[in-house]
């Protein structure tokens, strides 16, 4: 979809529910006031239209490049990717989806009372996802890259603050498994993130974000999980191995 000062507000976020971030970023109404058009909203906020354009092209082409081997990234790298893409992203989308789930239970939660277990369940999650990336940035993580530079180094290596890597692994995943089920069950109460007939904009957006965060959490999971976590294993048994 091309867009210009003539494409309207409700159009582009029908085309790709990821806009909607950028138009809840400037304060820009695209549910009850989606007729308006990209022009009409820039001079009603003073906003540039070039600007306004190149941030929702943004959001539109973040798309993940698919083709990385990240099994072969050093595990340096890879830890610090997974920080920098996986941990921001929930850092970034889990404030903009509570809003609108919030939104969502007072406007439509008299007709359909799921949304506020779905509002629970992710709430919990978020609140739980946030403790378990602080103790990955504090513990866990900062100790994998001293191992990696400690081997580069031909040192010995530290014994852990938490015991052991591969038993602070342990826990981390019960962890990741613990919110997996949460969303089964978000999924199961949205009917596979499906709006209902009566859904209004901000309900599709807020349905296809929720979607969008599984995804992003399921590749989170399997790159921790099936890719830096074994390496870790692997690199505290036997130190000598190039990774």
């Amino acid at each position: 979809m091309k867009i210009n000062s003539k494409t309207t507000i409700g159009e582009i976020v029908a085309d790709d529910f990821r806009t909607a971030v950028i138009f809840t970023k400037y304060h820009i109404d695209f549910c009850c006031k989606g007729y308006r058009t990209i022009a009409e909203v820039c001079k009603k906020r003073d906003i540039e239209e070039n600007l306004l354009i190149h941030h929702i092209e943004i959001a539109k082409n973040n798309v993940e490049n698919q083709s990385f081997d990240y099994k072969s990234w050093p595990i340096d790298l890879l830890t610090d990717y997974i920080i920098k893409t996986h941990h921001r992203y929930i850092k970034e989308k889990a404030p903009v989806l509570e809003e609108y789930l919030n939104k969502l239970c007072a406007v439509h939660g008299h007709l359909h009372p799921e949304l506020f277990e779905i509002k629970t369940l992710f709430t919990d999650s978020v609140s739980d996802l946030y403790f378990h990336m602080e103790k990955e940035e504090r513990t866990l993580f900062p100790f994998i890259i001293q191992m990696k530079r400690t081997y580069s180094k031909g040192l010995n290596l530290e014994t852990p603050p938490f015991g052991s890597v591969e038993n602070q692994i342990i826990l981390l995943k019960e962890e990741h498994n613990t919110e997996g089920n949460r969303f089964k069950k978000i999924a199961a109460l949205t009917n596979k993130y499906t709006p209902p007939t009566d859904a209004c904009a901000t309900y599709k957006v807020t349905f296809g974000m929720l979607d969008e965060f599984e995804k992003n959490l399921h590749k989170h999971v399997h790159m921790e999980n099936n890719i830096l976590f074994p390496k870790a294993i692997s690199l505290e048994k036997n130190f000598e191995k190039v990774l």
